[in-house]
C-alpha cells in the first residue's frame, strides 16, 4: 500500500517584526498534524536573532528551529519545549532562501498553500509585482498562479499609499490580506494571548484547525472574565 503523498504547507517568514507570529502559526500546524515546508528570508534571520537571541542556520536549522519554536512571546526560553513534536523527520522541510531550484518553486510541487508570516513591505511589493527575487517570493507567486490560498499577515504600521495599492493587488490576485491587528474580546491577559489571536486568525484563513483563542460567541463579558481570572 502506497503511502499518502506529502502536502504541505509552506511559510514564508520574511524581515518584519513579528517572529512570534510565525512561531505561533508553525506550533499550531504541527499540533494539527499539518507537515510544514519552511522559507526563512536572509532578512527574517536579523529579525529573529535581534527578537529571540537565536541565530537561524541553514546547516543547524532542525535545531534552531526547536529552539525558536519553544520559546514564547515574552522570551522566555522552553516554554512549549514538552509540546513540541520530533523535528527529526520528513514533518517539517527548510528550504534555503535563496534557492530558486527547490520545490516550492515549481507549481508540480504538492503543497496545500501558503501563509507569509509576518509580511513585509518589501515581500508584499515583491509578490503584488511578481518578482520572485528570492524564494519566498516565488513560491507566493506560484501559490497564486496555482489557485491555492495565500495568506498575507502583512506587519507595518503606517502603511504607505504605494503599499496600500499593492495589497489591493494581493486580494484581487486572491491572496487573503490579513494585518497584524489582535483584537481583545478573547481576553488578552498575556502578550502571548494577542500573538496567538493573530496566529490564529492566519489559520482560521487558511482553513486550519486551532485552539489559539476564544472565538466570540455572542455574548457580552466574556473576554473580561477570561481577563480576570488570569489576573
Amino acid at each position: 500500500m502506497e503511502e499518502p503523498q506529502r502536502e504541505p504547507w509552506i511559510v514564508g517568514v520574511s524581515g518584519a517584526s513579528g517572529t512570534p507570529y510565525a512561531a505561533a502559526v508553525l506550533r499550531a500546524l504541527l499540533a494539527a498534524g499539518e507537515s510544514v515546508d519552511l522559507v526563512v528570508s536572509r532578512a527574517a534571520r536579523l529579525t529573529l536573532l535581534d527578537e529571540t537571541g537565536v541565530s537561524f542556520r541553514d546547516g543547524h536549522w532542525r535545531d534552531d528551529l526547536r529552539s525558536w519554536l519553544a520559546r514564547g512571546a515574552d522570551g522566555k526560553p522552553d516554554t512549549y519545549l514538552a509540546a513540541l513534536p520530533d523535528l527529526s523527520g520528513d514533518v517539517v522541510r527548510c528550504w534555503r532562501p535563496g534557492d530558486l531550484a527547490a520545490g516550492p518553486s515549481s507549481g508540480s510541487y504538492r503543497a496545500r498553500g501558503m501563509l507569509i508570516v509576518p509580511a513585509s513591505t518589501a515581500a508584499v511589493a515583491g509578490v503584488a509585482l511578481g518578482l520572485s527575487k528570492d524564494l519566498l517570493q516565488r513560491a507566493a507567486s506560484v501559490t497564486l498562479k496555482e489557485r491555492r490560498p495565500l495568506v498575507v499577515v502583512v506587519r507595518e504600521t503606517p502603511l504607505a499609499g504605494q503599499t496600500l495599492r499593492q495589497l489591493v493587488a494581493l486580494d484581487e490576485a486572491g491572496a487573503v490580506v490579513l494585518p497584524a491587528s489582535p483584537a481583545f474580546y478573547a481576553g488578552a491577559s498575556h502578550i502571548q494571548d494577542v500573538v496567538d489571536f493573530v496566529a490564529g486568525r492566519a489559520l482560521d484563513a487558511a482553513g486550519v484547525a486551532h485552539d489559539l483563542y476564544r472565538r466570540w460567541r455572542g455574548e457580552l463579558g466574556g473576554g473580561a472574565a477570561r481577563s480576570a481570572h488570569h489576573s
